[in-house]
């Protein structure tokens, strides 16, 4: 009896394999192909590079880059079947970025060339002294890295320490919403700027904040194959806070009410939440790299750049912490220090810094390279895949970007950060054609 029991299993599970295996390759096949059709599109992108020059007197609070960058650099659209699955098209994706070079601070856009009007139109509209120039790409002077090449680069990139739903301190907890004047301004991205405007002969910084509109989903639970969106997430995440202090209690007519007695240290973090998912989010990829010379490269520096977010920070909300740097703790994880043990060696920390250095250049983090769709757990992944990190992608709202990429007021005096030093007056309108 056993052995026909034995024999019918092994029947049946010889005619599900087949099924099996070929549901198997046909997902394989369609993550090759989607991913080859994906390339082949990106390929055919046009980038250009445009250099923000802010004016002389900024007078407009962040709200004015949050403006912007809502109207400018939201692109979702719904795509076909044929757009996506046979064409290969994506969501355009953006870089904002601070770069020094040289102690020479500027702004730049990273934009495909389509859109290129628009960004342009917007940014004036929000900024009419501006300038907006398209420019030669600066990484571009910067050579392959390698053990005999000119230059040193050390570079990591950031993720959240608590879950997408809770914000960072931004330029409204600073009270810049309200538009103090001037001399009292406390502006966040003052210490970034004059960080960067520091820097002497040799040496750059760059930092790049990538951005699309947000298509994360998350796992429904309870589900097999549901999904929701950042928003829902975020509604969960603040229900999920809350629950240890919910309480049911009965009414008279016998029905339950839902009392809510939360701690006083919660109500910050709940309203953050709140205002976080009222408003337009994007996938968010941020990433610094300091650049040098051999004989210019200053440890201290490379420090100094490791800190440039701390003033976002609020431990009771949430803050950025570095990982993926280049350096020997390199596959050191965020939950064990177990691979710090093995540190990463010289000629490991050379690859790693030349990936880094292609991959700040192709602003990638969003249509990456097939092997980061293979995920092999330490310590297999940094010995198979030695020569770059898997991306972590978070979610900021439009006020959280502003906060991390605007022009300082009039209060900073960094005669490093260029500006336009007149202003522009439109011609009279009587005048003789």
């Amino acid at each position: 009896m056993i052995d026909l029991i034995i024999l019918w299993i092994y029947k049946i599970l010889l005619g599900i394999l087949p099924v099996v295996l070929t549901g198997v390759l046909a997902y394989i096949a369609h993550a090759f192909w989607l991913h080859y059709v994906q390339a082949n599109f990106i390929s055919g992108i046009e980038w250009v590079l445009l250099e923000i020059v802010p004016p002389r007197d900024v007078l407009r609070s962040p709200r004015a880059m949050e403006l912007f960058i809502t109207n400018a650099l939201y692109h979702s659209s719904q795509k076909s079947g044929l757009e996506s699955y046979w064409i290969g098209a994506v969501w355009f994706w953006f870089s904002l970025e601070i770069v020094s070079i040289e102690g020479q601070v500027h702004f730049y856009i990273r934009v495909p060339s389509r859109v290129k009007s628009l960004i342009e139109t917007q940014m004036y509209a929000q900024y009419p002294q501006a300038q907006v120039k398209e420019v030669e790409d600066y990484t571009l002077a910067v050579d392959e890295i390698t053990a005999d090449s000119k230059y040193n680069l050390w570079g990591c990139e950031f993720k959240f320490t608590k879950p997408d739903a809770y914000p960072l301190k931004t330029y409204i907890d600073y009270g810049l919403d309200k538009d103090p004047k001037e001399e009292y301004k406390v502006d966040p991205i003052s210490p970034v700027v004059e960080l960067f405007g520091s820097i002497g002969k040799g040496e750059q910084m760059w930092m790049q904040i990538v951005i699309t509109p947000s298509k994360k989903k998350f796992h429904t639970k309870g589900t097999w194959f549901k999904s929701h969106d950042w928003v829902a997430e975020s509604e969960l995440q603040v229900r999920k806070a809350l629950a240890e202090f919910t309480n049911l209690r009965p009414r008279p007519d016998g029905t339950m009410s839902k009392e809510i007695r939360a701690p006083a240290f919660m109500d910050e973090m709940i309203k953050g939440a709140a205002r976080k998912f009222l408003k337009v989010g994007f996938d968010t990829g941020v990433r610094i790299c300091y650049v040098a010379k051999r004989e210019a490269f200053n440890m201290n520096n490379r420090r100094n750049m490791r800190l440039i977010f701390r003033q976002y920070a609020a431990p009771y909300s949430n803050e950025l912490t570095r990982f993926n740097s280049t350096q020997s703790d390199a596959f050191a994880t965020g939950e064990t220090s177990v691979s710090s043990f093995f540190p990463a060696t010289r000629a490991t920390i050379t690859r790693l810094s030349n990936r880094m250095l292609l991959e700040y250049r192709e602003r990638e983090f969003f249509h990456p390279p097939m092997r980061h769709k293979i995920r092999l757990p330490w310590p297999l992944s940094p010995y198979i895949f030695p020569n770059f990190f898997h991306h972590h992608i978070m979610i900021m709202n439009t006020e959280e970007l502003a906060t991390l990429w605007h022009f300082p007021g009039q209060i900073l005096k960094v005669p490093t950060l260029e500006r336009i030093e007149s202003k522009e007056a439109s011609p009279p309108t009587n005048l003789p054609t």
